[in-house]
């Protein structure tokens, strides 16, 4: 006993399962990713990412104008962000990663609400493109973005987190499909333990079960040798009404704007209300 007592205290690195060293290992890879200027895709202070399921299926969006880097390691490992703590991202489900660094934002305020406008603008287009995207046209944001103009999205990088051994094996229908239950299991937890909980919340949790009766479907299907199940057959829409805002008879979305090259120099704050102006109107 004295003989391990003089080891000394292990690193907080060395008490992590392996298969969750290596989601770390290759979450820091993905972070370090440098574009054709040399700069570190997520140290920008102002974006948008997205995470993606093993299917490749988007499951959430995000905006962040403290650091993206910041902001993804708080989702995927510290699990301090709401969306983590109430059950309704599991972590287990992330496979990729995808960033839209808006550089031209860096060194701007985050209480700028200029900025923070045009950030949502941002926030809402890669939203809308995710659940366009969704095999169940829709995905697993407790909070709808602000309505917002569309805009052009600039330029993004999309990163596999999960080694090849990692993906064969939490990508194995069954196990998916155990751990998808388990969710939805905690996430009905959350809702019946605390009683008062968000409108958004309560959708999420019909898409999460929505997403594992598919899932189930396909493995069924795959098991008996019967044909794949359409997504169609379960109407999300229908279910839980418009998943493009939270009050959709208040709005009017306007047309998509003109396609605009992104900056690459940071903007001033005088700088940033004629980008908004030009990018969004």
């Amino acid at each position: 006993m004295a003989e391990e007592f003089a080891l000394g205290k292990p690193a907080k690195r060395d008490l992590a399962a392996p298969e969750v060293r290596r989601f770390r290992d290759e979450l820091s890879r993905f972070l370090a990713q440098r574009d054709a200027r040399g700069r570190v895709w997520t140290d920008a202070q102002w974006g948008v990412y997205a995470f993606y399921d093993y299917d490749g299926e988007p499951i959430y969006v995000g905006q962040t104008n403290e650091k993206l880097r910041t902001r993804i390691r708080r989702h995927l490992t510290g699990q301090r962000t709401d969306a983590v703590a109430m059950r309704i991202l599991d972590v287990f489900e992330v496979a990729e990663v995808e960033v839209w660094p808006l550089w031209e934002l860096e060194g701007v305020s985050g209480r700028d609400s200029t900025s923070c406008r045009l950030l949502d603008a941002y926030e809402y287009t890669a939203y809308l493109d995710a659940i366009e995207r969704s095999r169940f046209r829709a995905i697993l944001n407790e909070k709808i973005p602000p309505v917002s103009p569309t805009v052009t999205l600039p330029a993004s990088l999309r990163w596999s987190v999960v080694t090849d051994a990692v993906r064969e094996e939490r990508g194995h229908a069954d196990i998916r499909i155990a751990r998808r239950a388990e969710t939805v299991s905690r996430l009905a937890a959350v809702a019946h333990e605390r009683g008062e909980v968000s409108d958004g919340l309560r959708r999420v949790l019909v898409v999460q079960a929505v997403r594992l009766a598919f899932l189930a479907a396909e493995r069924f299907a795959f098991a008996s040798g019967t044909p794949a199940p359409d997504p169609a057959a379960i109407s999300v829409e229908q279910l839980v009404g418009s998943v493009r805002s939270e009050q959709p008879e208040r709005y009017e979305l306007p047309e998509r704007a003109e396609r605009v090259e992104p900056f690459d120099q940071p903007a001033d704050a005088d700088e940033v209300d004629d980008l908004l102006e030009y990018r969004l109107f």
